[in-house]
């Protein structure tokens, strides 16, 4: 069976990074998670001082970006991959409110984007690979024998991002976590460089009402056509 490349775009907390982490592992590739990789350059700004109420300190941040090396680990444990700045394990810091409610305006960065691309295609190259982000399809490997793009309701998404936080015994508001799901859809979608849009050539997945198991089949299902 002939390897492929997987892009799976579209809006935030609509359940990308389950599905390409799920698929990877089912089909054996290797799944890179992008957000994560713009959530960990949105935590080095936090804990660098880049940030203020005027907003981005973008010269430091631009001077400072060939410091930030960001990895991926396969953690035999969960059984998928944890993210790691500069060596450093962060999955569980940039997974917080705080990051979340920071990391659309460093994804608007030119400089950010040109250097997490050039990471991410590097990490792609060979194929065999499952990609989630925004504008993976789009910008990232346009290429991309197979792209999905998904969505679903900005209440059904705060739902399941409040219910996410409070699995894990984070402090969470389920109408703090609305709010900044819709600024983010409107912030991904307005940004000047690399906006979120659904490729012309990608089929879209909305799972709003639908189950962990239906979306895994429908996925197989994408998956084994475009394979054959």
């Amino acid at each position: 069976m002939k390897k492929i490349t997987i892009a799976i775009d579209g809006h935030s907390s609509c359940g990308k990074s389950t599905m390409a982490k799920d698929l990877a592992r089912e089909v054996g590739y290797v799944y890179v998670d992008t957000g994560a990789m713009y959530r960990s350059v949105t935590l080095y700004a936090l804990r660098n001082g880049l940030f203020t109420n005027e907003g981005i300190k973008e010269d430091e941040l631009r001077q400072q970006m060939p410091n930030i090396q960001i990895s991926f680990k396969f953690n035999p444990e969960t059984g998928r991959p944890d993210t790691y700045l500069n060596g450093e394990l962060v999955e569980q810091d940039i997974r917080t409110m705080e990051v979340s409610s920071h990391v659309s305006p460093i994804a608007t960065l030119g400089f950010v984007r040109e250097a997490m691309v050039a990471q991410q295609q590097q990490m792609g190259k060979d194929k065999g690979v499952v990609m989630d982000g925004r504008d993976i399809g789009t910008v990232v490997f346009p290429d991309a024998e197979l792209k999905i793009f998904v969505t679903a309701s900005a209440e059904v998404r705060a739902q399941r991002r409040y219910d996410e936080l409070k699995a894990k015994g984070m402090e969470a508001d389920y109408d703090d976590i609305l709010k900044n799901v819709q600024e983010r859809d409107y912030i991904d979608s307005h940004r000047e460089v690399s906006p979120l849009k659904q490729a012309p050539d990608a089929i879209l997945l909305d799972n709003s009402q639908m189950t962990i198991a239906e979306q895994k089949e429908w996925l197989m299902q994408r998956f084994n056509e475009a394979t054959r």
